[in-house]
């Protein structure tokens, strides 16, 4: 076979472009880097690796957020309601919660369409059920209760009165349920539901309730404001009103708190007997829990 030969006007047509001349002054171009190897993939911009790492953990704090239970967390939008899990700090282990099913037709009682603010879940179900551990109170079953039990809950002498206070706000029922914990603390929670907010805020304005405990419950002293419940514990469109005993107590220490949510009035209670204050993180908790059922 010959040897082809290339004509000097045909190498002349076919060699690279010669670079043209750059102006006077400016600055030498650099070399063009060199080709990556083709099963090699080009790594993206380093601006692009940083704005992917910032919302990778953006999008991990809100997981984190979302998913994580802390106090005063509370969705009107959402029927399961968490809850709190033990954490070594004293809180009480309670069952995962889930808001009651409504009849057929019936708003919430914050949601736009009930300007009232009537409960209309069956108030039994509204109650906080106990936490592991915890033995059921006999005559507190989580059922109704009569006005009689329920003035229980006050010193005798005082029983009169807010017998007068119901009679006159004749509510539609009144549920309760109550436990005792194995450090001997017992919890109780009482649901007054009121035929309107009216009648629900009365009960609260008749029993004094607002900077102090008011009328006072049985076996207590000295109740003050409880100034470590903050605002960052409120549920919106429920008030809360929160005391605990102060010493020198009694033969027991009692929290106590009373929520105004609608149409209903809510009483927590949590005594232990001794010299020992009630702890306070698990009656935050249990206030907590019970206020976003009701919420």
């Amino acid at each position: 076979m010959s040897e082809q030969t290339v004509t000097p006007e045909e190498a002349e047509a076919t060699a690279a472009p010669a670079p043209r001349p750059l102006p006077d002054g400016a600055p030498p171009l650099p070399d063009a880097p060199p080709a990556a190897p083709a099963d090699v993939v080009p790594r993206p911009p380093r601006r692009v690796l940083r704005a992917v790492a910032r919302w990778t953990a953006a999008a991990l704090a809100f997981g984190v957020l979302g998913t994580g239970t802390a106090f005063g967390i509370a969705s009107l939008e959402r029927t399961d309601v968490p809850g709190l899990a033990t954490e070594g700090d004293g809180r009480w282990d309670y069952p995962e919660l889930s808001l009651p099913a409504l009849p057929a037709g019936s708003p919430r009682p914050f949601s736009p369409g009930n300007p009232a603010e009537i409960h209309h879940a069956d108030l039994r179900e509204l109650l906080l059920p106990a936490p592991a551990g915890a033995k059921p109170d006999k005559k507190l079953t989580g059922g109704w209760i009569s006005t009689e039990t329920f003035l229980d809950a006050y010193r005798e002498q005082d029983r009169r009165s807010v017998a007068q206070v119901l009679k006159d706000g004749a509510p539609r029922h009144i549920a309760a349920r109550g436990w005792t914990m194995p450090d001997g603390t017992t919890s109780r929670i009482y649901l007054v539901r009121f035929n309107s907010t009216a009648f629900a805020s009365g009960m609260i304005d008749a029993l004094n309730v607002g900077s102090s405990a008011g009328t006072p419950l049985a076996r207590t002293d000295t109740t003050d404001l409880d100034t470590t419940w903050g605002s960052a514990n409120d549920i919106e469109n429920l008030s809360s009103f929160v005391f605990a005993e102060q010493a020198p107590f009694g033969a027991e220490h009692v929290r106590q708190a009373y929520t105004l949510a609608g149409d209903t009035v809510a009483l927590v209670v949590h005594e232990r007997p001794g010299k020992r204050e009630t702890a306070l993180i698990p009656f935050q908790q249990t206030l907590i829990l019970q206020n976003q059922l009701l919420a």
